[in-house]
């Protein structure tokens, strides 16, 4: 469908757990609302819940929500807003899954409406950085994620897949009686991750509710350095000023600052990496450094 020019676009991230009875009908019924709307993204559906990211028309993504908010099931659902361009996805995708975050724990699974961290709002985490509380955050995103912007007081256990998370890194260990938050970048995977904590046995866990989006927007440059990794054509997004905007993020071949985000052109491999415009652009099929270094050993 193509875009219309003359009107502002929105995009939407939203999730909710909820038992899904018949997540076939509701993928059906969702793919039939969103081509109603002219909505593009990628709407994931299984029997644990929904989980979705949209773009279409102010109108239409509004229209969107009001439809969604008629099913009881999902009038409670916080939706994140952003601007679009009209250009954020090339298509709609609307799927069933086991589950609508990959985290494969199989007996172990957890479900976040009965086990989960303490939920911390944005306001609230705020203030503990205001009043220097002693915390530690832990990003639960993949690695490529937290080189383009990350919390202060934060570390990574070294996620390359969230679905990592299972066999996380003993890195963590040293954290167990510590008052532990747990971040993402809309909050789904903390639902499950910060649950995950608690039962290894993780004394004072907590989410940040909402994730990283709803901090951001309220707290613009505070605590948080760096740009938010975005799964869609922007990539990455800022809320403040041009001029007060800090790049953290370095290409993974020259080391100068960049944010952009690349896959590496060896399809066995097809990681994600930070590769500015000046090593990457003129060359699409350049691999990512680690591949490039493998290669190189092997020539020697």
């Amino acid at each position: 469908m193509k875009k219309d020019e003359t009107k502002k676009h929105q995009i939407l991230l939203y999730y909710k757990y909820i038992n899904i009875e018949d997540p076939e009908a509701l993928k059906i019924s969702q793919r039939e609302l969103c081509e109603k709307l002219g909505l593009l993204g990628r709407i994931i559906v299984a029997e644990e819940g929904i989980n979705g990211t949209l773009e279409g028309t102010v109108e239409n993504t509004e229209a969107y929500i009001s439809e969604m908010k008629k099913d009881e099931r999902f009038a409670d659902i916080v939706f994140k807003k952003s601007n679009g361009d009209g250009d954020s996805f090339p298509r709609l995708s609307v799927k069933n899954r086991p589950e609508i975050v990959s985290l494969k724990l199989g007996d172990q699974d957890i479900n976040p409406n009965d086990f989960t961290g303490e939920r911390l709002t944005a306001d609230e985490l705020h203030k503990w950085f205001e009043e220097d509380k002693d915390f530690i955050m832990v990003d639960m995103r993949n690695d490529y994620e937290y080189e383009v912007g990350k919390f202060d007081k934060s570390i990574h256990p070294k996620l390359r897949n969230f679905r990592d998370l299972s066999t996380m890194s003993d890195e963590l260990e040293d954290y167990k009686d510590k008052t532990v938050v747990t971040y993402c970048t809309g909050g789904v995977r903390c639902e499950k991750a910060s649950g995950l904590l608690k039962k290894k046995g993780f004394k004072d866990v907590y989410q940040l509710h909402d994730g990283m989006v709803t901090y951001m927007e309220k707290y613009p440059a505070k605590n948080f350095k760096g740009s938010l990794f975005v799964f869609d054509k922007r990539q990455t997004m800022y809320f403040e000023d041009e001029k007060d905007h800090e790049i953290i993020g370095v290409c993974g071949h020259c080391k100068k600052p960049a944010e952009r985000m690349r896959n590496c052109a060896d399809t066995k491999c097809n990681k994600k990496y930070i590769g500015c415009k000046d090593c990457v652009e003129s060359d699409r099929s350049r691999e990512c450094p680690v591949c490039e270094k493998k290669k190189m050993k092997v020539n020697i």
